[in-house]
């Protein structure tokens, strides 16, 4: 299991490579210096931990109405917002702003899908977790085969004698 601390520093480090290739891809986008995007993406990241899950909890009718694209609206605001405080990274527009935050959202999802490990939210799969301890054999919970499935006869009904509906 990864140490959260050493996940912090891939998230970040996954945020910086967004953050500089929306720089490099984007003509309203720039920023001055490696110092300037180390304080960029930690407030990024401030803003995304504390900012972003309010902004989504009261815009959550407009995100559902939209089908998902007012979060993409949600991270322009944040990322044009880290361009008016931080001074060296600047963000020109509206469209600028969108065209980052896609960039971004882009990036941590070919990371996510690259980096992503098999294990689930309790830790690795140990052979036979899973399937009741059988290490992957199929056979229940106690070890033994399954038993096969015995379809029960269907109760012939007399014509005439069956289930009566009144109308």
């Amino acid at each position: 299991m990864k140490h959260p601390f050493v996940q912090l520093l891939l998230r970040w480090c996954v945020l910086a490579v967004g953050v500089t290739i929306a720089t490099k891809v984007i003509n309203g986008i720039h920023c001055d210096s490696r110092e300037t995007l180390i304080v960029v993406v930690l407030l990024l990241s401030f803003f995304n931990a504390i900012l972003r899950p309010l902004l989504m909890l009261v815009a959550l009718p407009f995100i559902v109405m939209t089908l998902g694209l007012g979060v993409i609206l949600i991270n322009a605001l944040l990322f044009s917002l880290v361009g008016n405080i931080v001074n060296g990274f600047y963000v020109d527009g509206f469209w600028s702003a969108i065209g980052g935050a896609i960039i971004v959202s882009l990036t941590n999802l070919v990371a996510n899908a690259l980096l992503r490990n098999d294990q689930g939210p309790r830790g690795p799969r140990t052979p036979g977790a899973g399937d009741g301890g059988t290490g992957g054999r199929g056979f229940g919970v106690f070890g033994a085969p399954p038993r096969p499935q015995v379809k029960s006869p269907e109760k012939q009904v007399p014509p005439g004698k069956g289930d009566v509906i009144d109308i």
